[in-house]
C-alpha cells in the first residue's frame, strides 16, 4: 500500500484540526467568562490574542498541503474560512500588538456577542472538517 501526499495531508489536517477545535472551545469559554464578568477584559484579551495568528497559520498550512496534493474540493471547502480570516485580520482594531481583540472594545455587547457567535461557527466548521478529513484520509488510503 502506497502512502500518498494526499493521505499525509489528511492525516496532518486531522491532527492540526484537533488543535483548532481546542482553540475554538477556548475562545468560546473565554467569551462566556467575559459575558458573565468572571474575568477582566485585559487579561482575557492578553490570553486570546496570542492564539489568533497560530490558528490562522495552522489553517493555511494544511490547506497549502491540500493544494500541493491536488485535493481541490477540500481546498475549495476551506477557502471561505481562509478569506474570512484574512478579511478579519486586515480589518482588526488598531492595536500595538498582533491579535484581534481590543480590551477597550470587547465588552461592547455587540462585539462580544459577535465574537462568541464567531467562536461557535468556527467550532462547528472545524468539527465538520474533522470528519470530512477523516473520510478523505480513509478514501485516499484505500484508493492508493
Amino acid at each position: 500500500m502506497a502512502f500518498t501526499l494526499a493521505a499525509f495531508s489528511y492525516i496532518c489536517a486531522l491532527v492540526l484540526d484537533a488543535f483548532l477545535i481546542f482553540f475554538s472551545i477556548f475562545h468560546i469559554i473565554a467569551f462566556d467568562e467575559l459575558k458573565t464578568d468572571y474575568k477582566n477584559p485585559i487579561d482575557q484579551c492578553s490570553s486570546l490574542n496570542p492564539l489568533v495568528l497560530p490558528e490562522y497559520f495552522i489553517h493555511i498550512f494544511f490547506n497549502l498541503m491540500f493544494l500541493f496534493a491536488g485535493e481541490w474540493f477540500t481546498l475549495m471547502f476551506n477557502i471561505p474560512l481562509i478569506a474570512y480570516h484574512i478579511h478579519r485580520y486586515l480589518n482588526r482594531p488598531v492595536m500595538s500588538g498582533a491579535g484581534l481583540y481590543d480590551p477597550t472594545n470587547i465588552m461592547n455587547q455587540d462585539v462580544l456577542s459577535k465574537c462568541q457567535r464567531e467562536g461557535w461557527i468556527k467550532l462547528a466548521f472545524y468539527l465538520l472538517s474533522f470528519f470530512f478529513y477523516l473520510y478523505g484520509m480513509i478514501r485516499s488510503l484505500i484508493s492508493s
